[in-house]
């Protein structure tokens, strides 16, 4: 028989770490603030294309000495490719910085495959899209859970989601991480994983409420998330690793994107043991809560 870990025993301690964590999170988001990306800020974006492997460090100091002291550059896909940002509401200035990469390519030409800008206006518009489609995310799931299982669930679920997506933000504001859309969708992806473990350990608890008749809500978790720990394990782990991939060789475009993930999904698995979980314990959620209402209607015999 598989023994019963004692989660709920350190819940105490587990509530002072996330109240910990949420506050640092927070201050370093109204504090330091985020790095926006020029999908949010807008700005210029220049992919170059060089006949040999690019040095990132010399084009960047070459764009410096140029008199571009804000322009970030990285690599980008093959190790010839190279993509380059620019703040800046100067429509032109991605062309001046192409000419001017291509004059200082010497000995490795550079190819300008494609020069973009993003005004200020529409990085506003897809911050504010972006912020509209998280919320209506835990709207929507909020509504789901408390039809699919009760609002005490529901309620667990959110508090835990937004715990996942303050931590995570937290971290990347406190890093001054770039947060561009692919953070973004990585920070939605987040909500996703994090609700899926939830949802396992919330189904254990229904189920075992009509199987453990004698055990107290509290025994119920522990006894639930016990019996998915090795399901939540495995899909943790494996997910990590795929992340640690991301994040180890896909270079620096995909670097926000995969450092996002990894926190969430660490803070996703925390999350369903040690928030979801907890916040039943609050409501103090009971057997009555699962029972469907009686109908109350009396029925009529229309027999004479």
């Amino acid at each position: 028989m598989l023994r019963t870990i004692n989660f709920m025993g350190v819940r105490n301690v587990a509530f002072g770490v996330t109240v910990l964590l949420t506050v640092i999170a927070l201050f370093s988001v109204f504090h330091k603030g985020m790095n926006w990306g020029l999908d949010f800020t807008g700005g210029t974006l220049i992919e170059l294309t060089y006949e040999r492997p690019a040095d990132v460090t010399k084009v960047r100091e070459e764009l410096v000495t140029s008199g571009y002291h804000e322009a970030i550059v990285q690599s980008f896909g093959a190790t010839t490719d190279l993509l380059v940002r620019m703040p800046g509401e100067d429509p032109q200035l991605g062309h001046q910085v192409a000419q001017a990469l291509q004059k200082l390519g010497g000995d490795n030409p550079a190819t300008v495959k494609r020069v973009e800008f993003v005004g200020p206006q529409v990085g506003e518009e897809l911050r504010d899209q972006g912020g509209l489609g998280m919320l209506l995310a835990l709207g929507g799931i909020l509504i789901y859970l408390a039809f699919r299982f009760q609002w005490k669930f529901a309620v667990g679920a959110i508090v835990s989601l937004i715990h996942d997506v303050i931590v995570t933000v937290g971290i990347l504001s406190y890093f001054q991480i770039t947060f561009d859309l692919t953070v973004l969708a990585a920070v939605l992806a987040i909500i996703g994983y994090s609700l899926n473990d939830t949802i396992v350990v919330f189904d254990r608890v229904r189920e075992n409420f009509r199987v453990l008749r004698k055990a107290t809500l509290i025994e119920n978790i522990n006894i639930s998330t016990t019996q998915t720990l090795l399901r939540t394990m495995a899909t943790s782990i494996s997910t990590l690793l795929a992340i640690a991939a991301l994040l180890f060789f896909g270079g620096d475009n995909l670097f926000g994107f995969s450092i996002a993930l990894f926190i969430g999904v660490l803070a996703g698995t925390y999350s369903s043991i040690y928030i979801a979980n907890v916040v039943l314990i609050w409501l103090n959620l009971t057997t009555e809560d699962l029972i469907p209402p009686a109908n109350t209607e009396k029925e009529v015999d229309d027999r004479p």
